[in-house]
């Protein structure tokens, strides 16, 4: 039986990972997400896919969890828009619980559900969900709270592998995936009301 579950950098060079998730803006390690093609609407005429998401905000609720096999990295979980999801070491799997919040939750906002997210790729008996204090619900897998990153700037990407040496790829039972990690302790970018500051954040996220 399903459970629902509620919760809430300075790049660094990478070696055999490069630039898989880890290059700049310029890049193109992670391929564009394909948009489905237009259904016909209920007049006969085309109806326009949905527009993709800009980089993910604390207000986006999770959908779907899918767990897939990428280039580099291996095993990761996405949301259905093909953002790749974290977790965060220091919070507790046993009993779930979440450490991110405020500032931490504005740089990785909280994979948050209103009902079960449909899976592919992800056992249900892995997917719950927590209450954060705010009063929303925060998915969890494998007991650990999941996040996206702001710092990924489009779906594929993996910039927030080893922020902080705390944040780590999820994998579809909930481990952290340890491949692609990135050389020396990359920093969070900043919170966004920071984001004219230059360079990485004093954040410990």
């Amino acid at each position: 039986m399903k459970r629902t579950v509620i919760a809430a950098g300075t790049l660094v060079a990478l070696t055999a990972c490069a630039p898989a998730g880890y290059g700049g803006p310029e890049s193109d390690e992670a391929a564009p997400i394909p948009v489905a093609a237009a259904e016909p609407s209920a007049t006969g005429g085309p109806e326009a896919s949905p527009a993709p998401r800009d980089a993910p905000s604390d207000v986006d609720l999770t959908e779907e969890l899918n767990g897939k096999k990428v280039a580099k990295m291996g095993e990761v979980v996405t949301d259905e828009d093909g953002w790749i999801l974290y977790r965060f070491d220091k919070d507790t799997a046993d009993p779930p619980a979440s450490n991110c919040v405020d500032k931490c939750a504005e740089i990785w906002p909280p994979a948050l559900t209103d009902g079960d997210p449909a899976l592919d790729g992800v056992s249900d008996d892995k997917v719950g969900t927590i209450t954060r204090d705010d009063g929303a619900k925060q998915l969890t897998l494998g007991g650990w709270p999941l996040y996206r990153y702001i710092g990924d700037k489009k779906p594929g990407q993996w910039k927030g592998q080893g922020v902080s040496g705390t944040w780590f790829v999820v994998q579809p039972d909930g481990k952290k995936n340890l491949s692609c990690l990135p050389k020396g302790t990359p920093e969070p970018v900043a919170p966004p009301a920071d984001d004219d500051a230059s360079g990485g954040s004093d954040y410990s996220y």
